[in-house]
């Protein structure tokens, strides 16, 4: 056997990083997102394809909850290759009706686009919510960010530092964020197969890994995965938590019984579930 990465050979390593390999119907789990998405926009106000740049995929949509309410702002998975901010609204729901604003992002995605570019379109988008939210009544004051697989690499490397200053934003800018099943060192997605669509190299891997870039005062920070996920999965969340925890910022993790890496994210609107306090929590400041 040929060690590529820890204790896995090529095999194991690319079976690890298949998150579709864990479940046996992902693309009901997909349609299911599309649906929930589509219904939320059905009866809720909705701001659709707001421009924050100026390529085509630089949009977002916006589910207005009021005059100076706080902002959540959801960055979509799909391994940087796959969804869009369409797919991404099953919680608003459950969020507009407690008085918070949800954002969907959208992105260019892999492999016509570079992780730097997709990155750096998240950060503008940030920024533009940031500087615009008296255009949907949102409070600047109170942005908090969420993502889910690549979505969560994304949260985090928008919680990372050493970028605000080029997009004129403060150092904290996000005052909470919440990752599920996320990826926070690269190295071993560039090792594996997903390589042949997201194309890392040395360099890019250490500009896009949150681990290797944590803020000096990162704010309040959630993480979260599935237990019916991979061991990579879990380690890469078990290892940001460490590393989060260890410069002293506050982390609450854990993982959420009987749900995988696809279903996990249907719990963020949910108030009977750890993530859906955790989530509500955070924003309203209760204690739940």
């Amino acid at each position: 056997m040929t060690v590529i990465y820890q204790n896995y050979d090529q095999r194991a390593l690319d079976y690890n990083y298949n998150a579709r390999a864990t479940v046996s119907d992902v693309e009901e789990y997909l349609a299911d997102y599309t649906k929930r998405s589509a219904h939320a926009r059905g009866i809720l106000d909705c701001m659709e394809d707001i421009s924050y740049g100026n390529h085509e995929d630089e949009v977002m949509d916006i589910f207005p909850a009021g005059i100076n309410s706080p902002i959540f702002v959801f960055i979509h998975g799909g391994y940087w290759k796959a969804l869009s901010q369409k797919d991404s609204a099953s919680m608003a729901p459950g969020l507009v009706a407690r008085g918070i604003t949800l954002v969907t992002l959208n992105y260019s995605l892999a492999p016509f686009a570079s992780l730097d570019l997709i990155v750096a379109q998240c950060r503008r988008a940030l920024a533009w919510v940031y500087n615009n939210s008296n255009q949907f009544g949102g409070d600047n004051s109170r942005i908090f960010l969420g993502g889910s697989s690549a979505g969560g690499h994304l949260t985090g490397m928008l919680l990372a530092g050493g970028w605000q200053s080029r997009f004129d934003v403060p150092l904290n800018i996000v005052k909470g964020a919440i990752a599920l099943s996320g990826l926070y060192d690269l190295e071993p997605i560039r090792l594996s197969n997903i390589n042949e669509w997201i194309k890392l190299d040395h360099a890019s891997v250490e500009r896009n890994s949150p681990i290797r870039h944590l803020p000096d005062d990162g704010g309040r920070l959630v993480i979260s995965f599935g237990e019916n996920e991979t061991n990579e999965f879990k380690r890469q969340s078990i290892e940001y938590a460490k590393a989060w925890s260890l410069k002293g910022m506050v982390c609450d993790f854990f993982e959420m019984k009987g749900r995988n890496h696809f279903d996990i994210i249907l719990d963020l609107d949910d108030f009977s579930t750890p993530i859906g306090r955790s989530l509500f929590g955070m924003i309203l400041e209760e204690t739940i």
